[in-house]
């Protein structure tokens, strides 16, 4: 019997308001909801898109201190800019399209150019309350969910100044059991402070000032670890700092009008071509862009008048217009800068040539590697690969590769996997400790060589296959030490793989506690006794040892729609050396003791 299809007709074509369509679609206006444990979940957004018009009232001229209050997730932010329209202060804040940001004059370099920021908070907020203050009038606005409860006007007392108040809580019905991390929220009001230096940020009563910009980011980021004092330039519409430090491969910050872009973009690669092209016009040599770039450590920020990002959230520039300037602009500024750091050329071009040194024989290296992997080249051992990789444009958007421990980890994995999406690579055991070994030392590991030549990094990390690395061991010692081989390996190695937001753990669920009627998973001591609690006597709880131990069947939920991932971040990178020589170094008795004591589950500085 054929399956009866439902009628489409007229009658269902549904034509959504504004306000419903973000409720309904939320992910086209915030990326993702999430619960807080990650810094691009959609808290951090909310936050964000109104400390943003605040920020484009101090980039226009007006204002030089933004409050920022959280307490009990509610977050009030308070400007001293122009303060919005008193007439139009609803409509500012409800109706999309609506607002000053598409006039040039008013607004010439702001991130929020579609007009649907607030709108976005206003409709996913519980509470959301907005109040103007012009010349001793005020305005005021109250909403629930992006309905309006109240408005008034008034006047307040002499002395208060010019502004725009707003306060909103995270609807608790579309972000369940969130909760906001303070070091997340911090980190991103040092960001506005470096991109805009003399302004003054107070979050919870502690004040954040930047006097140099990026120079202050850069060096706080990197502490005392680079090669020779930091670059710096700053022009109207483009501001960089730059240095090398010792570690492997490269590390970027880059803005635009004030937003992070993770995923770098037109300006970032005008930026390294623009440095390249710099470096070897002042030392009147062509050196390699691989010999100049290892090393680098570098911050952009850009100012444009019309953005073209790649999605809502804006982690990616699209813009190619601005290449040629952004070329011309660094060239010239790296090479004058060189010409009046004459002591810190010098330093930089040993650094250059010790690179290329490196490079020579590390090529040796990779092409007695490759010779050995040339039999494996078509089936990579213990390798489990998925249909599409990130080079398969968007189809291979959401490729993810899990990298788990033996043969009976990957077994349940491999048989509940998306085959299109989802590779598994399974290592034979704990992996080489490869903390302080030279770079060379890694293509003569066989194990660790066949996991680059999976991920597609054997050569550089431009050849990455995957979007997202899974680490998936068991929640147990040994899972946890095989964790700390791998984070160690990343960060020595292919840190930007880390810093851009590529490496995960997988949370799987350590209890099963069931009853005739109904099974639930838990991740964790307190939710198994809240369930045992919950479905009586005859509970059933089942402890999952290792992750082989859970069943195909099982499996599928935990790594399909609803998987549970962990980012590894690092919040400043000036301690990651000290990290990894405290937890991978030389292996004395206290550090022995305290890893048995408080194995590290992640690398979160």
């Amino acid at each position: 019997m054929a399956k009866r299809t439902a009628d489409y007709d007229e009658s269902k074509i549904k034509t959504l308001s504004s306000l419903e369509h973000i409720r309904l679609r939320t992910g086209m206006y915030i990326g993702r909801i999430g619960d807080g444990s990650n810094p691009d979940d959609g808290i951090y957004i909310l936050v964000k898109e109104v400390i943003d018009n605040s920020i484009d009232e101090y980039i226009m001229g007006n204002g030089s201190q933004i409050d920022i209050l959280l307490k009990n997730n509610q977050v009030t932010v308070r400007d001293y800019g122009r303060g919005i329209p008193l007439g139009k202060i609803v409509e500012c804040v409800s109706i999309i399209n609506t607002g000053a940001k598409y006039n040039d004059e008013v607004f010439q370099f702001s991130v929020g150019l579609n007009g649907v920021g607030t709108k976005a908070v206003n409709a996913l907020s519980s509470h959301f309350r907005v109040m103007s203050i012009r010349d001793g009038k005020c305005a005021e606005a109250v909403f629930e969910r992006g309905v309006l409860k109240s408005q008034r006007q008034g006047t307040v007392k002499a002395g208060v100044k010019n502004g725009t108040l707003v306060e909103f809580i995270p609807d608790e019905n579309l972000f369940t059991d969130y909760e906001f991390n303070i070091e997340f929220l911090q980190k991103r009001i040092w960001n506005y402070a470096y991109l805009n230096a003399g302004l003054v940020l107070a979050f919870n009563g502690e004040k954040y000032i930047s006097q140099k910009g990026l120079f202050d980011l850069l060096d706080a980021e990197l502490g005392t670890s680079y090669i020779y004092p930091v670059g710096y330039y700053k022009g109207k519409q483009l501001e960089f700092a730059f240095t090398h430090t010792h570690n492997y491969g490269e590390t970027y910050f880059s803005f635009v009008n004030g937003q992070y872009t993770s995923d770098g973009g037109t300006h970032l690669s005008a930026f390294k071509e623009g440095f390249l092209k710099g470096i070897n016009e002042y030392f009147r040599k062509n050196y390699k862009s691989e010999d100049i770039r290892e090393g680098t450590a570098a911050a952009i920020a850009v100012k444009i008048q019309a953005p073209v990002f790649e999605s809502q959230t804006k982690n990616k520039l699209g813009n190619t217009e601005v290449r040629s300037w952004i070329v011309n602009e660094t060239k010239a500024a790296v090479n004058d800068w060189l010409h009046k750091n004459p002591e810190a050329a010098k330093q930089l071009e040993q650094k250059i040539l010790a690179n290329e040194k490196l490079r020579t024989e590390l090529n040796t290296v990779k092409k007695e590697a490759k010779e050995a992997a040339r039999k494996i080249a078509l089936k990579i051992p213990k390798l489990k690969d998925c249909k599409y990789h990130l080079e398969d444009g968007k189809k291979g958007e959401n490729a993810v590769i899990f990298v788990t421990e033996g043969d009976s980890a990957s077994g349940s994995m491999v048989s509940s996997r998306d085959v299109y999406t989802q590779a598994i690579f399974s290592l034979r055991g704990k992996p080489e400790n490869m903390y302080g070994k030279k770079r060379a030392d890694i293509y003569k590991n066989a194990e660790l060589y066949n996991m680059m030549m999976a991920l597609g990094i054997e050569n550089d990390i431009e050849g990455l296959r995957y979007e997202k690395i899974i680490i998936a061991t068991d929640a147990d010692n040994d899972g946890f030490h095989i964790r700390n081989l791998l984070l160690t390996f990343f960060l020595s190695y292919f840190e930007e793989l880390v810093t851009s937001g590529r490496v995960y753990i997988l949370e799987t669920p350590l209890f099963r506690v069931r009853n005739k009627k109904e099974t639930v998973y838990c991740y964790n001591e307190k939710e198994r006794d809240i369930e045992v609690k919950r479905l009586g006597s005859s509970a059933e709880v089942t402890r999952f040892k290792g992750l082989g131990e859970i069943s195909p069947g099982e499996f599928g939920q935990f790594i399909g729609a609803d998987i549970k991932l962990l980012p590894v971040t690092v919040q400043s990178l000036k301690v990651v050396p000290g990290v990894l020589e405290f937890y991978m170094g030389k292996n004395t008795p206290t550090r022995r003791e305290f890893i048995m004591k408080n194995l590290l589950a992640e690398v979160d500085a």
